[in-house]
């Protein structure tokens, strides 16, 4: 399979299994204009090349802001994981307070744009509501929602009135979606960075049938706002994804993690 044939399905799939634990503890921000996370020579022209919006002051939650522009990162970065590696005192502090801002988390609704491994943008409206529910509603033509009640996952596809139903504590938001989380403790993190710009946390999950996935996550040092995270599949294609209009105050219907299973079907197989 090519990155031109990768299947919106699963796509929408590995996008739920990562898209929760990387939305914004804050009511609102302005949007992010995700960047890689530079590397150590490439540093100080992140730096100047900040965009105004990634260092304007936070908007209110009314304020409805344009859809940002993902930028892929430089897929040479997924090197293999290290199983011996250990991290120090202030890697360790950097991961905590990126812990605390997940746990502070207790509903968040807002808006993403997705880019896929073929470079194609998809965009949508999310919504949470700790412990265990999600809902991600792609904007047409792209048929897909994806909805978590706290026991199961969904990716229904409103076309074709199917939906394929995984259990929830097979993906990684049996932590995402908890009330609080240590990532250090609860996860496995693969790698900790953090420089003037960026902090960045990658996670690695390991399943038997389905193979290696990573999350990369990356928030703003000094903002401690999220700027973008990216996902890679088992076979190396990466996913990113930007989150916008965020609201941590409005009041999220629990209606929305239902999973209808009259009107829906599962396909075969």
């Amino acid at each position: 399979m090519t990155k031109h044939q990768y299947p919106i399905r699963a796509l929408a799939l590995l996008i739920a299994t990562s898209l929760a634990v990387f939305v914004t503890a804050s009511s609102a921000q302005t949007v992010p204009v995700p960047k890689p996370a530079p590397k150590a020579r490439d540093r100080d022209s992140a730096q100047n090349q900040m965009s105004a919006a990634e260092k304007a002051p936070l908007t209110t939650a009314t304020t409805q802001q344009a859809p940002p522009t993902p930028v892929i990162p430089d897929p040479r970065r997924n090197v293999p994981a290290n199983i011996f590696a250990t991290f120090d005192a202030n890697q360790k502090a950097q991961a905590a307070r990126v812990s605390t801002y997940l746990s502070s988390l207790q509903q968040l609704s807002g808006s993403f744009v997705q880019v896929g491994p073929d470079g194609s943008k998809t965009k949508g409206d999310f919504y949470i509501m700790k412990p265990g529910k999600v809902r991600f509603e792609y904007d047409p033509p792209t048929p897909i929602a994806i909805i978590a009640d706290g026991s199961s996952l969904a990716v229904r596809d409103r076309k074709l009135a199917t939906q394929d139903i995984y259990p929830l504590s097979q993906t990684p938001l049996r932590f995402l979606l908890s009330d609080r989380i240590d990532l250090l403790k609860d996860t496995n993190v693969v790698s900790v960075t953090a420089d003037d710009v960026f902090i960045s946390v990658t996670i690695e999950e390991k399943q038997a049938l389905i193979g290696t996935s990573r999350l990369m996550l990356m928030v703003g040092t000094k903002d401690g706002q999220l700027k973008q995270w990216t996902v890679t599949d088992p076979q190396g294609y990466d996913t990113t994804v930007a989150v916008y209009n965020l609201d941590a105050n409005k009041k999220v219907d629990p209606g929305l993690f239902k999973i209808d299973f009259t009107n829906y079907s599962t396909p075969p197989g």
